[in-house]
């Protein structure tokens, strides 16, 4: 799937970067005014809502525990050493997004970009270590606690429409767009991978998975002057890679549950968005004749 995804996105690439080369080529001829361009800056924030299948991922991927090797000094074999499950509380369905676009407006139709990212969600240690045994060594042995965390951030390309003209007091704007998503995961213990072949260890460390995202929307708008507030609500379409860590698809070792590439990170949501608007040239021009 994420490739046919992966597909898409570079036809409707080529396609816009094919439109602006047009458009740029048609400006002398009157296709569109750039004088008329009009900049614009916004912030916002926003339940988001994961969907069943996503909090099963981040939970399943994030509270993963495997076990240790260990090889005493003079000891010619290793030892596995493993735990009792962990009592770590587990992510909840939902996250604050926070956002920041920029982006310009022509007449009633809008690009921007929309960088969004969210607060680190913090699953905290039970205790400072935990203890492991072996079958195949005699005692015990103590490895170390990390908090459980994750968090995201991406950019998306959106293109909107004002469907009640270009400076109305109140408007709709649908907009849809497509970009990119990083979710990183810090798991709970420094626990060895094995995929048959090599075999390393998890670090005190952020892990990071990719993935491209769509992205569907309306705001409803009050728009004075420069000043804009709205109230949205969309959706965004995820399907995340494997997650390698240190070299190794976790999906094939430790988190079978998850044993496949498209990972499901779709999230709705609704919140409130607070535009400024610059002049366009023309505008400036207009007032400074005043």
């Amino acid at each position: 799937m994420k490739t046919k995804i992966a597909y898409f996105l570079n036809i409707a690439l080529v396609a816009l970067l094919a439109l602006a080369s047009n458009s740029f080529a048609e400006e002398e001829r009157g296709f569109y005014d750039k004088n008329h361009i009009r900049g614009f800056v916004s912030i916002g924030a926003d339940y988001r809502g994961m969907r069943s299948a996503f909090q099963r991922y981040v939970n399943n991927l994030a509270f993963v525990q495997g076990g240790h090797i260990y090889q005493a000094d003079g000891d010619t074999a290793s030892h596995f050493f493993t735990g009792n499950t962990l009592k770590y509380g587990r992510f909840e369905d939902y996250y604050l997004g926070l956002h920041f676009n920029f982006g310009a407006q022509y007449k009633q139709f809008q690009t921007w970009i929309d960088v969004n990212f969210m607060p680190t969600q913090i699953s905290e240690r039970p205790s400072n270590t935990y203890s492991t045994t072996s079958t195949t060594a005699k005692g015990t042995r103590n490895y170390p606690l990390y908090d459980v965390k994750w968090y995201t951030y991406g950019a998306d390309w959106m293109f909107g429409w004002k469907i009640f003209g270009e400076s109305t007091i109140f408007n709709l704007i649908p907009a849809a767009g497509f970009g990119f998503n990083l979710m990183n995961i810090h798991f709970s213990s420094n626990y060895e991978l094995s995929d048959g072949e090599t075999t390393t260890t998890m670090r005190n460390r952020y892990y990071s998975t990719m993935a491209a995202s769509v992205t569907g929307e309306v705001e409803a708008r009050i728009e004075i002057g420069h000043v804009a507030v709205g109230a949205y609500a969309g959706y965004r379409f995820i399907r995340y890679n494997e997650l390698s860590v240190e070299g190794v698809n976790l999906t094939e070792t430790l988190a079978g549950p998850n044993d496949n590439t498209d990972n499901t990170g779709d999230t709705y949501y609704f919140g409130a968005r607070l535009t400024w608007i610059f002049n366009s040239e023309w505008q400036t021009k207009q007032e400074n004749r005043l």
